[in-house]
């Protein structure tokens, strides 16, 4: 694999492409590090840990992991690339359903340009949406979380100004940098800025880790007692490489389905006659059933605080104690909505009927299986099944960084390393991109990730 690493560097083109992706990556991740103006960090800090005292630290924190950690700092770049895949994700959910954009699905390239476009301008009302949110929670901050002093120092019209246009301007130019790195360099773009956001937080898990098991000494030179033991430290070890194994496991299983097409002869050629299968993913929704499910998820708890609060209703600020993060009551309605949005998303962007009516066309059939509506109802059927065991193996992905956390009182940033969204999409985003970079040697006759990486030529011969 180290051979393979070199070899990318010999192909200029490669190389190139390389060096460019880890160029714009690094301003990504510039951008996550200036403080937007008008902030007080200490009382930034004050409200972040109040925010983890109240019960919110789960939300915040995943928001947080995926903004790369500009989140708890209130950097330009704090809303991160998500609202982009928020607007990527509701444009191909109403592609299913909205006449105007499935005709424009299906014109080419310049259908797919116009729907980018409509994805670029949700993105640009999401963000100006999310920024003033924000903005107006600080703002309200000292008030809802008796904070000691204010986190903004400058006037509240123009520090909500600053703050949208600035967080705007950020993820706009975080899309634009995303969309240059797939078109110029190797992988999808946006993929690996969130991927990197995440990797972001690496250290911090580190250092966490370090204090739970080597705390060191305090201010008076005493050895600190660890709270958990090198028994723990190693079964955490084991536990990640078998999770990390699942995860690659569910993130590449397949169902192959045999396909023929028919042989045709059209004057003096041959068409069709050949074998090939049809790959049915296992985890077909991927990622995107624990996105929806935290996404809703994530507003019950505040609202049900806040009505409470206000209207003086002690039942309902009690039961929103049955959102917080990693509560029984939340693990059991996460773990649901899962589940259910794991088949939604398959029954909104996997059509059976038009892939059989597409094999029929082409002259392709499945052996044993008739063309037609008997080939629609057999991979209707068959994905239906393989969607309940990834469904099933996804909900425990995602629900056993919260047992984690819960059980063996590890810290969250260390916890979404083992699982959930944060898991998912390094493993998804690295096999992806390792197998761009593997088609370019292969090119190039150089062996892949999967040999030696020596050179394979026909020199000599």
């Amino acid at each position: 694999m180290l051979s393979a690493f070199a070899n990318s560097l010999k192909i200029p083109e490669l190389r190139q492409r390389i060096f460019f992706t880890l160029a714009l990556i690094f301003l990504c991740r510039v951008l996550a590090a200036i403080p937007a103006p008008g902030v007080s960090g200490d009382a930034l800090k004050e409200l972040m840990d109040s925010l983890a005292r109240g019960g919110a630290g789960g939300a915040v924190g995943m928001a947080n992991l995926f903004s790369g950690g500009a989140l708890e700092r209130f950097a330009i770049g704090a809303l991160g690339i998500m609202p982009y895949i928020s607007a990527s994700i509701i444009i191909q959910l109403m592609t299913a359903v909205v006449p105007t954009l499935e005709r424009l699905a299906r014109e080419g390239d310049a259908g797919r340009q116009k729907i980018n476009q409509y994805t670029r301008y949700l993105t640009l009302l999401l963000c100006v949406v999310q920024g003033y949110a924000i903005a107006g929670f600080i703002l309200q901050a000292p008030m809802n979380f008796n904070l000691s002093t204010s986190v903004v120092m400058i006037n509240p019209i123009a520090f909500r100004v600053i703050s949208v246009v600035s967080l705007t301007a950020a993820t706009m130019l975080m899309m634009w940098l995303g969309e240059q790195i797939t078109d110029r360099g190797i992988g999808n773009g946006v993929s690996l800025i969130i991927t990197i956001n995440i990797i972001g937080s690496l250290p911090g898990a580190i250092t966490s880790a370090q204090q739970m098991f080597f705390p060191g000494r305090d201010s008076a030179g005493v050895m600190l007692e660890p709270s958990h033991s090198l028994f723990h430290l190693i079964t955490l070890v084991i536990v990640f490489f078998m999770v990390t194994a699942a995860t690659v496991a569910l993130t590449q299983g397949m169902r192959r389905i045999p396909v023929q097409y028919a042989r045709r002869v059209v004057g003096r050629k041959v068409y069709g006659g050949q074998s090939t299968y049809m790959p049915l993913r296992v985890n077909y929704s991927g990622v995107m059933p624990i996105i929806f499910a935290q996404a809703i998820l994530m507003f019950p708890g505040p609202v049900l605080t806040f009505l409470g609060t206000r209207f003086g209703i002690d039942g309902l600020i009690r039961a929103s104690g049955w959102f917080q993060y990693g509560a029984t009551a939340y693990l059991t309605m996460y773990s649901l909505m899962i589940l259910f949005f794991s088949y939604f998303w398959v029954s909104t962007q996997f059509n059976p009927v038009q892939i059989a009516d597409d094999l029929k066309r082409n002259g392709g059939y499945i052996p044993g299986i008739r063309p037609g509506k008997p080939t629609a109802d057999f991979l209707d059927n068959v994905m239906t099944r393989i969607t309940l065991a990834g469904a099933l193996a996804l909900t425990f992905i995602a629900v056993f960084p919260m047992l984690l956390g819960e059980h063996f009182n590890i810290p969250m940033i260390i916890t979404s390393f083992f699982g959930g969204t944060s898991l998912l999409i390094i493993v998804g985003v690295m096999l992806d991109t390792m197998r761009q970079i593997e088609s370019y040697l292969l090119n190039r006759h150089y062996d892949g990730f999967l040999r030696k990486g020596k050179l394979r030529s026909n020199r000599g011969k």
